[in-house]
């Protein structure tokens, strides 16, 4: 290049630095900072956009206990050797939890391989669970099309339940599904000359960008053309007709379908009619797919109701919902038929009665009066021969919440899951009632040693969605909710087209099933050192917990005790409402 090229290149350069300063200093008053310190003070707006992608990788990780977790959790959905060099890279913060191991500890293979939950027993269809470990509550509108079929194709994979979320049970929930028929699906089918078109695009693209130029071929513009699921070997589409006759429906859940558990929130999505009332016709049909009911009364820091961005509301998400496209969803706080527990039990009896399968609640506690009116409901009623009480009750950790919480509610509204199950634990077995519920804990639980933790101290089942998140290619950009401006970058948690449509979904499906799948094998490894042969034998007395001054208690309800300041005010008081 010669001179006069950077001659020009400097003479351009510095006309366009004058014109910014003068913009900044003289024109924009929008940032009072570029007043005083123009195009230098935007630095500070750049590193602004650069810290939360990059938290985490120069960092201490706060928010989950430690780094290390993180990693493990990244390694286990790989299926790679899970151990540590030397000593931990970010060891456990005080206080913690320790577990107590035996002096003559087992082998792996002399622990149960069995990790089954029976829920509702004494229903006509009850759910025998064949893992101790779910996919938590995460709704496809939340998550995109393409996450919910890697969530639902590697539970059925792995052998766990997934639950549905408040978004319903949706058409990616059957991307297993083969043995369908036109009786209660709408099927489409397409010309064999669309057909070539997409094993051609196979051919020279991939699979997924085949699968796009195929649907596009047979719907054209149809804005619910997302709706339908492709079964990849007869090359036709099919969704459930919901206006199908409920006879029509399997009288049985599909064996190629996994362990489904339906979600109702609020906004009654998946079983309510247009005009938003409940729909018991359209809750029958959902559950001829589904093992079981989850009410959700509250979720997390989401003791509002669910939120639901408007751009996240596709016109394939206000199918599935019943309600407008592009517009905010966000569910009422109340649950309309929760105006009081009786109210709540009884209609938990009527989806008993629908379903014949078990029906539970989600909550999230505060403290005893948050559970007390529950247990003495249940309780009333048991001793009155009605069994229109909850199955299950699932106990929500009060921090955080996936997809979009209110930031304010973050860590200030609910009790830290171990305190929480503890609390409840205690509670139901006071009322002499806990062999009629079964507990299931959520709420940052990512690693075997938290399994195990929380279910010595009175889980019976646990739900993940944090770690199911990660092991699906979540990087935790914390852009789930995109009222940022920004979207998912890995198109996991995300309706941008472009972005979620390069997801893998069969990768990350596989990915899925090893989590869970090693979850188990270190549970098991756990157990062994701890000389259990059953994840029964779990309880209190199996744990230790230090406090931040390093002092060991072995008498874990001392511990709670303290942690919970049940004085002997409260502990009069809670005596004389029983």
């Amino acid at each position: 290049m010669d001179l006069t090229f950077w001659e020009d290149f400097w003479i351009v350069f510095v006309v366009i630095m004058i014109a910014w300063f003068i913009h900044d200093k003289y024109v924009q008053r929008k940032h009072q900072l570029l007043v005083n310190y123009p195009i230098i003070g935007r630095l500070r707006y750049l590193f602004e956009e650069a810290r939360e992608p990059f938290r985490q990788y120069f960092g201490d990780e706060k928010f989950y206990e430690s780094k290390d977790k993180l990693d493990w959790v990244y390694k286990a959905a790989r299926d790679l050797p899970n151990y540590a060099s030397f000593s931990p890279s970010q060891p456990l913060p005080k206080p913690k939890f320790m577990i107590r191991h035996s002096n003559i500890v087992l082998n792996d293979n002399e622990v149960d391989e069995k990790f089954e939950v029976v829920f509702g027993e004494n229903r006509k269809k009850p759910f025998k669970a064949k893992s101790i470990i779910a996919r938590s509550a995460m709704s496809d509108g939340s998550i995109s099309p393409e996450g919910t079929r890697a969530f639902v194709q590697g539970a059925y994979l792995g052998g766990f339940p997934i639950n549905s979320g408040e978004g319903g049970v949706t058409s990616n929930f059957f991307t297993t599904y083969e043995s369908y028929d036109s009786s209660f699906m709408t099927v489409v089918d397409s010309s064999s000359l669309n057909k070539t078109f997409k094993k051609v695009a196979k051919f020279f693209f991939n699979g997924a960008l085949a699968a796009d130029v195929y649907r596009k071929l047979v719907f054209k513009n149809d804005p619910e053309a997302e709706t339908y699921i492709l079964d990849l070997k007869k090359k036709q589409f099919f969704r459930p007709n919901w206006d199908a006759p409920l006879e029509n429906f399997p009288k049985d859940v599909p064996s190629d379908m996994p362990d489904i558990v339906f979600q109702i929130s609020s906004g009654l999505y998946g079983a309510r009619d247009k005009a938003g009332n409940f729909d018991p016709n359209r809750y029958q049909k959902v559950m001829r797919f589904c093992r079981m009911t989850e009410i959700k009364i509250a979720q997390g820091a989401k003791q509002t109701g669910g939120k639901l961005a408007g751009h996240k509301v596709t016109p394939a998400i206000a199918y599935y919902r019943n309600v407008e496209a592009y517009k905010d969803v966000f569910s009422p706080n109340r649950f309309p038929y929760g105006n009081s527990i009786e109210e709540l039990f009884d209609f938990i009896g009527e989806l008993q009665k629908l379903s014949e399968k078990p029906v539970g609640m989600k909550i999230v506690i505060s403290d005893l009066e948050n559970i007390e009116p529950y247990a003495k409901e249940i309780k009333r009623r048991i001793d009155s021969q009605n069994d229109a009480y909850p199955d299950f009750i699932t106990i929500d950790g009060g921090s955080g919440g996936s997809a979009t919480a209110p930031l304010e509610m973050m860590e200030r509204v609910g009790l830290e899951i171990r305190d929480s199950i503890y609390l409840v634990d205690k509670v139901l077995s006071d009322y002499g009632i806990r062999d009629k519920i079964k507990l299931v804990a959520s709420g940052k639980i990512l690693t075997p040693d938290d399994i195990v933790i929380i279910m010595s101290l009175g889980a019976d089942f646990v739900q993940i969605a944090r770690g199911f998140m990660m092991s699906a290619g979540c990087i935790r950009a914390r852009y789930c909710s995109g009222t940022t401006g920004r979207e998912c970058p890995v198109g996991l948690a995300t309706q941008n087209k472009s972005k979620r449509r390069k997801y893998f979904v069969f990768k990350h499906a596989n990915y899925v099933a090893n989590y869970h799948k090693n979850l188990l094998k270190n549970v098991k490894g756990l157990l062994a050192i701890m000389g259990l042969k059953s994840i029964s034998q779990l309880n209190k007395h199996r744990l230790i917990f230090v406090d931040k001054n390093s002092r060991v208690f072995d008498n874990m309800d001392e511990v709670f005790k303290r942690k919970l300041k049940i004085g002997k005010d409260m502990e009069d008081e809670y005596h004389e409402l029983r």
